[in-house]
């Protein structure tokens, strides 16, 4: 059986790893620093890891907008890791702090936060505003995905 190998950016160095579908419950880890490429936790992005990820990625890779003085920010971030719990393997979360990055929202054009979007092989799929529970977002997940 053929397995296609998809690229995936280490969320932590940025190094752009490939890995094959069917070891991806085998805990693949990054080749330049060994962080594991595939757990349920949300990765936290700079801006040129972002920029690389989104870029690059095979897998989806769904990308929590936000900012440390924004309380529905922090409301919602429970419910965004609960959201990679239930789609491991089939989409990456990660977010940005746009106080901390904001001419990554200048060249977004995001308008408020929080705001996810969802980007797939290079490509910007959909956005969804507002903070949502972890059904809404592997709902919005599943249907752009």
């Amino acid at each position: 059986m053929i397995h296609d190998a998809v690229k995936l950016t280490c969320l932590s160095c940025g190094q752009v790893n490939r890995v094959r579908s069917d070891k991806f419950e085998a805990a693949p880890k990054c080749a330049k620093c060994r962080v594991l490429l595939l757990d349920s936790h949300v990765g936290v992005l700079s801006i040129q890891t972002h920029d690389k990820a989104t870029r690059t990625d095979d897998l989806p890779l769904i990308v929590d907008y936000w900012a440390p003085w924004c309380g529905p920010c922090k409301m919602m971030a429970p419910e965004f890791a609960k959201a990679a719990e239930g789609l491991r393997f089939k989409c990456r979360f990660a977010k940005i702090d746009t106080q901390q990055f904001p001419a990554t929202s200048e060249r977004l054009q995001i308008r408020g936060i929080p705001l996810l979007i969802l980007y797939k092989k290079g490509q910007e799929v959909a956005r969804l505003s507002g903070a949502r529970p972890a059904a809404d977002i592997e709902a919005f997940v599943r249907q752009h995905g």
